[in-house]
């Protein structure tokens, strides 16, 4: 059986913190008199922290010094940590526990690829940190996607070829590193947004073990 390395992105494809970045970022902007949509937000998934709150205060047309730029990061993690403090593994999105599980029956690498850097305790609180060969998030990168830095180091870790890497995201950002890295792309969400994806699945409900099963074998 050919060993594939499955890469999966954290945030809106295996926990909806989605919905935590959102209301960090709008208290956030809202503090500083800066309206912040779940339009906004969707250009932030996949995103640095650091070029996130850029772009707000873009949107914003503001400014602010060094210090108060990095006081405002802080307390945006920090809330974002409160947040997460209480998930479990209830918080799981669908089918994705049965889709790693499949994936390890198989013997494949399952691996992540996150700009997180709360990576691991998330994982430690949904009861997933030992289902993964290999975990790199935002504290082992040094570029964001779409730059594909994220997941080449995950192929590198498993000591897997690009091409036969597979990535499950819910960004652009991230679909657009997936292609870059010349691995195969799945988009889990929109397809009308991640129309740049090779495969497109709403979420890990629609896809089959036997779908699986022909990645691994192709």
């Amino acid at each position: 059986m050919n060993k594939k390395c499955f890469i999966f992105d954290l945030d809106g494809v295996i926990v909806d913190t989605a919905k935590y970045h959102f209301l960090a970022w709008k208290n956030l902007a809202n503090s500083i008199g800066i309206d912040f949509s779940h339009a906004q937000n969707e250009q932030l998934k996949g995103v640095s922290r650091k070029r996130s709150l850029e772009k707000i205060l873009g949107w914003g047309n503001q400014t602010l010094s060094d210090i108060d730029f990095h006081s405002l990061m802080e307390k945006k993690n920090s809330e974002y940590l409160n947040y997460i403090t209480t998930m479990n593994r209830s918080e799981l999105l669908p089918d994705v526990e049965r889709t790693i599980n499949f994936l390890i029956e198989m013997n494949q690498f399952v691996t992540l690829g996150s700009a997180s850097k709360n990576a691991r305790p998330i994982l430690v609180k949904t009861n997933l940190l030992e289902a993964f060969d290999a975990i790199v998030d935002g504290n082992d990168v040094t570029e964001a996607k779409p730059n594909p830095e994220v997941f080449l180091k995950a192929a590198l870790l498993t000591n897997t070829q690009p091409n036969h890497c597979i990535v499950f995201e819910d960004s652009v950002a991230g679909i657009q590193a997936a292609n870059a890295a010349g691995m195969i792309s799945i988009g889990i969400g929109n397809e009308n947004i991640l129309s740049e994806a090779m495969y497109n699945f709403t979420d890990f409900t629609e896809l089959s073990n036997s779908f699986l099963e022909e990645l691994i074998k192709h």
